[in-house]
């Protein structure tokens, strides 16, 4: 057994994609998520409890997060790597249009999850003198675009405290890593526009999007060099994707009165 794996939104997307490439490698994976029915079925494909560990979890819990991942039985109980993958965003409305709530379940997933995931597994591994963590950010952390206001602003932190964590981490063998991928063929976009599938596959049309299998193969890279290597960020987009100019738009100002 090459080593113990904790994907955060295991169920699909790119925590599903990881979790296969890493079982394909003999490792034994921890696999969280809200889907049971889902954990279930991935658990059976990729050997069975005596490999695989599944948590029905909602990361936003924070009772939740640190009395399971803080229990977790014998073999599963010392993590290496740690995949913070759960994530989510809402709606591409402007500021003075979002849902409060909507901001407020992007902050306790994309944050407040985090955060709560990283702060119970980290003192382990510093413990064990060995781990790894893999933060998943996105390109909207560093490039805006009308709509991303919350979700970009998660991803932001994503980004500055996978760089935090590094520094306080000076000496200890223990490497962190932020990945940003740009446009990804997942259920993200689905979730975005809550549901529209029709709206969510236009965005996918002809721009051969990054695939989780794609995203996985990365972290698998990210993850297997080594030891004394750390991939403090990486970003990648599909080669479709790239910046565009800086708008500018004339305003429409009020009369004066």
């Amino acid at each position: 057994m090459k080593g113990t794996i904790l994907i955060t939104g295991a169920s699909a997307g790119f925590g599903a994609a990881t979790a296969r490439r890493f079982a394909r490698e003999g490792w034994r994976l921890v696999l969280c998520a809200r889907r049971r029915e889902r954990l279930e079925t991935l658990q059976e494909e990729l050997g069975g409890p005596d490999t695989v560990h599944t948590l029905e979890l909602d990361v936003t819990d924070r009772m939740a997060v640190t009395g399971q991942l803080a229990n977790l039985p014998a073999p599963f109980d010392g993590i290496d790597v740690l995949v913070n993958n759960a994530g989510l965003g809402v709606g591409l409305e402007p500021a003075w249009e979002c849902d409060l709530d909507d901001w407020e379940r992007i902050v306790d997933t994309n944050i407040k999850g985090l955060l709560y995931v990283t702060r119970t597994v980290l003192p382990g591994m510093v413990a064990r003198r060995r781990g790894h963590i893999v933060n998943l950010g996105s390109t909207a952390g560093t490039w805006p675009y009308p709509g991303g206001n919350a979700y970009g602003g998660s991803k932001a932190f994503v980004q500055q405290f996978t760089r935090n964590l590094r520094a306080d981490l000076i000496g200890k063998p223990v490497r962190v890593t932020n990945l940003d991928p740009g446009l990804c063929h997942t259920e993200f976009s689905v979730n975005r526009f809550r549901g529209d599938e029709a709206r969510a596959n236009s965005l996918y049309e002809g721009n051969d999007p990054i695939q989780p299998e794609d995203l996985a193969e990365i972290i698998h890279w990210v993850v297997t060099m080594p030891r004394h290597v750390n991939i403090n960020t990486l970003e990648v987009m599909p080669v479709s994707q790239t910046w565009g100019p800086l708008p500018v738009q004339s305003v429409d100002w009020p009369e004066d009165t």
